[in-house]
């Protein structure tokens, strides 16, 4: 049994983007501790799959469509899990989409769709739920942001804008909710088995150079669900994995121009690579 789920006897969660990769993995190991869990996204057929998969493994599962970027629509949600949950023990502020481009020939409405998803995304989640956790005086919200947050490699501008606003809305968070017993985690990972680019609009050799970093990335996302949840339990602000990550976040700090650089010329040979694989 997991930390989170003595701590928060109640068992209620809320998670966005649950369809699929870490969204699911997260709900799936909550399930297993019986957690009631409101489960978001905007594909209903993965979703509808995921739930009965979180149903067979002991949970309960809520459904709800949502388009995180549609604040109309998240209020909504947000009160009809409320309502139904009777509160919320914990928020994942999950769903997000990769992409990439040159900064100056990535569209503005990739740059409006990019930052309505992974950054005013996360605004709203915590913005509507967090009335009800001061009221509890608990509660805990993990934000998924990204080990780009650190690296800000090259052709990523509105994804590691948006993931590093992540970070700094976590950071704010976390100082003003300390005496509301209400806890705040920063999700940091790099690259792992998901589907985060299946809606990617930067064209074909984005999503060739992407999906080769998560081929060998080696890691799966159950594996990082089951890391997230182990350290949330044990008040991580900062959850940043694997060690190459953490690796990553201490280089930037003791060397900062040597790591940029790094982080170019790494990326550079990337692209080769992905490029010889698109021809």
């Amino acid at each position: 049994m997991y930390q989170l789920s003595k701590t928060y006897p109640e068992k209620r969660a809320f998670i966005t983007g649950a369809a699929s990769g870490l969204g699911r993995a997260l709900s799936l190991e909550l399930a297993q501790d019986g957690w009631t869990i409101g489960m978001s996204d905007i594909n209903m057929e993965q979703l509808a799959a995921a739930a009965s998969e979180v149903q067979a493994s002991g949970g309960k599962a809520m459904t709800f469509h949502l388009d995180v970027s549609d604040k109309v629509e998240y209020k909504s949600v947000a009160d009809a899990f409320l309502e139904q949950a009777g509160g919320i023990d914990l928020l994942f502020n999950n769903a997000g989409v990769g992409d990439g481009g040159a900064f100056e020939e990535y569209a503005l409405e990739n740059y409006d769709w990019m930052t309505g998803i992974n950054q005013l995304g996360v605004v709203y989640g915590c913005y509507y739920f967090i009335p009800t956790m001061k009221k509890q005086k608990s509660g805990h919200i993990l934000n998924t942001a990204s080990a780009a947050a650190i690296g800000c490699a090259p052709t990523m501008g509105a994804y590691n804008m948006t993931k590093a606003a992540v970070v700094a809305i976590s950071e704010t968070l976390y100082g003003e909710l300390m005496s509301f017993n209400i806890k705040v985690s920063c999700i940091q990972p790099t690259y792992f088995r998901t589907n985060v680019i299946q809606y990617a609009r930067g064209g074909a050799l984005v999503k060739k150079a992407t999906q080769m970093f998560i081929d060998r990335s080696g890691l799966e996302a159950v594996d990082v669900a089951k890391e997230i949840l182990t350290r949330a339990g044990k008040n991580e602000l900062y959850i940043i994995l694997p060690k190459a990550a953490y690796k990553m976040w201490l280089m930037k700090r003791l060397a900062p121009v040597w790591f940029r650089k790094k982080v170019t010329e790494q990326f550079l040979e990337a692209m080769k690579k992905a490029m010889r694989r698109v021809k």
